[in-house]
């Protein structure tokens, strides 16, 4: 099917991919925006996956297939990027799904808002929940940072914006770079970076997506994706957030006080971040620095607090906590976590 040229690159590698290719190669076909290209780049997959992607190819011109040997999706989005001609550029992976009208949608959102430079969406689990409640949790929490002011208060909690879902301007990702290859979730580091440099970034309130986290899945296996590889990049960021936003630089106070907390609190000292006191529901505990009970914190203003605690149930109440002594996110506390 001849379009002339796209509007929408859509970039989708692909490794081991064989039993849900062709239903997300299906999902894009069946989108009600048109003018698009699907790049599907093979990164080292299977005869079967490329089968699928080359037999797309021939019978739909807007489908093409290049290939990218370094493994990564850094390498192999940048492989895509450079055979793509769309002014919008949009992502998806091999196990997900699109709902028909997310092209649409996303388009038109960063045509009407020209102050946008991506836009995502909400997604929908394409899993049993039963078997990983953490994940219904990220996934209620991430639909519901929705807008930008959500988005920059959030982002250091954990990844505001779920890849797959994402539509960015073309200009975005040419000037700040996309994916960058390294020891960290590349995704989460595009977000913060786009961010740190003032890229206003949104969602729509329709689902866009239905994400299959399985476990082949990169974010379940590869290092680059662990605890402490979110960690070192978030702090990265934020250390930067800190000094333009903190009025008490480089002083902060850290609400969470066992020993997984501190350790992760800890990576601001190489930026140069000093924690002055810990915060914590217990009275007693013997540490490097002073302890403060959390009823007797002081009145906001005196101290700038980031809350390293990571239960989500817990979280929700040192929130509802802070607000109800008028301390106000952004302002005079931070979640972390």
């Amino acid at each position: 099917m001849a379009v002339g040229k796209p509007q929408i690159s859509v970039i989708l590698p692909f490794s081991d991919a064989e039993h849900t290719l062709e239903r997300a190669l299906r999902s894009i076909e069946r989108q009600t925006h048109r003018h698009f290209e699907c790049i599907m780049v093979d990164n080292c997959a299977g005869e079967g996956s490329v089968g699928i992607a080359r037999g797309k190819a021939a019978r739909d011109a807007r489908f093409v297939l290049v290939s990218e040997s370094q493994r990564g999706v850094a390498h192999a989005f940048a492989a895509g990027f450079e055979h793509s001609c769309g002014s919008m550029i949009a992502r998806m992976d091999s196990d997900d799904v699109m709902h028909p009208r997310r092209l649409e949608f996303q388009q038109a959102f960063l045509e009407n808002y020209s102050d946008y430079g991506a836009v995502a969406g909400k997604v929908r689990y394409g899993g049993y929940y039963r078997k990983n409640t953490g994940l219904k949790q990220y996934i209620e929490w991430n639909n519901g940072v929705d807008t930008y002011p959500k988005i920059l208060l959030q982002r250091f909690v954990d990844a505001p914006i779920v890849n797959p879902s994402a539509m960015w301007r073309r200009e975005v990702g040419a000037g700040l770079g996309h994916y960058l290859a390294g020891d960290f979730p590349e995704d989460y580091e595009m977000w913060l970076r786009w961010l740190h440099h003032g890229v206003r970034i949104s969602k729509i309130p329709e689902v866009v997506l239905d994400w299959h986290d399985s476990g082949r899945r990169l974010t379940r296996t590869h290092p680059a994706y662990s605890d402490e590889a979110f960690y070192r990049v978030k702090t990265r960021y934020l250390a930067r957030w800190l000094a333009d936003n903190n009025p008490h630089h480089p002083g902060v106070a850290v609400w969470g006080a066992s020993r997984i907390y501190r350790n992760r609190a800890r990576l601001l000292e190489d930026y140069g971040i000093n924690i002055t006191h810990y915060i914590d529901i217990h009275r007693r505990r013997r540490l490097d620095k002073p302890l403060v009970f959390y009823r007797d914190l002081p009145r906001p203003g005196q101290l700038f607090v980031l809350v390293y605690v990571r239960q989500w149930q817990a979280k929700a109440r040192i929130r509802q906590f802070l607000e109800s002594r008028r301390y106000i996110e952004g302002l005079h506390y931070l979640m972390v976590a």
